[in-house]
């Protein structure tokens, strides 16, 4: 019997890709949009996302009417708040009672990114994004840094909370009114608030008025509770921070769009415990830092990595006190966290 020949790591991986392309296709055939035709679907109408579960959505219809709806496989990539053409089924014995069959055009989407996965949608059809953080688990300008570089890449207003501050104290006074300042020095807007005892909140809906609005931010900074202060008679689901590890418990499962009754709409989305930054070049985590742009194109030589080259004009302005040192070192800890990533996972990659 002759000797079973090895295969080569292109073999073995062709071979995985094919097995898992029959797998994806027998799960296609027993889809049940597959076995739906147009004689089964009513006249075609408009709605937007307000939450997806899966294969599945809960669309709001213009009438305002929510309909759970199936999803066409031709329908790519689908969030909260994205605007989509669906149709009604004529009849139906189950809790569908749609098909999404397309999506329109995105006015904005907000990303996160995911090292596995890519880039995933979070939100779309935004005017304004709230950044919330809080005292605890911990204030942390670098995680609000993170997000204002991922928001200045995109033409959405970001907005900085800083929530529990029912929390302050002799010992984070100062630490809070210096983290205030300097985000407002910069031209960002700032509000302090306490959501559980509805301190700023009046605040917060006046700047809600019209707009459509995503709150993003840690695990465990309030957003949800934030919510329920905003909508009581919503009663979103809220957990505390583990005393024990000061980390932030994932309340939100997945995005949703809640109306609200001044025109405008809030999208309460899942809290990360780190947004990573690889996706975005070293050029466009400058742009993110609005304060470094008048310095970028004043440097001696072109090629200028603003550290220690000479005639770096942006190091300069941080000697003359014109640049804040904090964000400078944040910026630094991002292109550090970047290479670090990077090395880690292309270490777990097979040769």
């Amino acid at each position: 019997m002759a000797k079973q020949k090895k295969l080569t790591k292109s073999q073995s991986r062709r071979i995985k890709d094919n097995q898992s392309k029959r797998i994806a296709k027998a799960k296609d055939k027993g889809s049940s949009t597959d076995k739906v035709d147009d004689s089964m679907l009513g006249e075609q109408r408009f709605g937007q996302v307000i939450t997806r579960y899966g294969q599945h959505a809960d669309v709001e219809s213009t009438e305002g009417e929510l309909i759970r709806c199936d999803l066409r496989r031709a329908v790519g990539s689908l969030v909260c708040g994205d605007k989509v053409i669906w149709r009604p089924y004529k009849v139906s014995d189950s809790d569908f009672g749609g098909v999404i069959e397309a999506v329109e055009p995105r006015e904005s989407v907000f990303v996160r990114p995911d090292f596995y996965d890519g880039l995933k949608p979070v939100a779309a059809n935004i005017d304004q994004i709230f950044i919330v953080s809080a005292l605890l688990p911990d204030l942390a300008p670098s995680i609000i840094d993170r997000y204002l570089v991922a928001v200045e890449q995109l033409d959405i207003t970001p907005i900085i909370l800083i929530n529990k501050i029912d929390l302050l104290d002799e010992a984070n006074k100062e630490a809070v009114e210096k983290t205030v300042e300097l985000y407002r020095s910069i031209g960002y807007q700032v509000l302090t608030m306490s959501a559980i005892e509805e301190q700023g909140i009046a605040s917060v809906r006046d700047l809600l008025v019209g707009k459509t609005s995503v709150f993003v931010g840690q695990s465990g900074v309030g957003k949800s509770s934030l919510v329920n202060s905003i909508l009581p008679e919503v009663n979103i689901l809220t957990k505390q921070v583990s005393d024990n590890s000061r980390l932030g418990v994932h309340t939100t499962t997945a995005s949703r769009l809640y109306r609200l009754d001044n025109g405008g709409s809030i999208i309460d989305s899942p809290g990360v415990r780190e947004f990573a930054m690889w996706h975005l070049e070293t050029e466009q985590i400058l742009y993110g830092f609005i304060e470094f742009r008048p310095y970028l194109t004043l440097c001696k030589f072109r090629d200028c990595k603003h550290q220690k080259d000479p005639g770096c004009a942006l190091q300069q302005a941080i000697a003359d006190g014109k640049v804040s040192q904090e964000r400078y070192s944040s910026y630094k800890r991002i292109l550090q966290t970047i290479d670090e990533i990077t090395l880690r996972h292309q270490s777990k990659e097979p040769s």
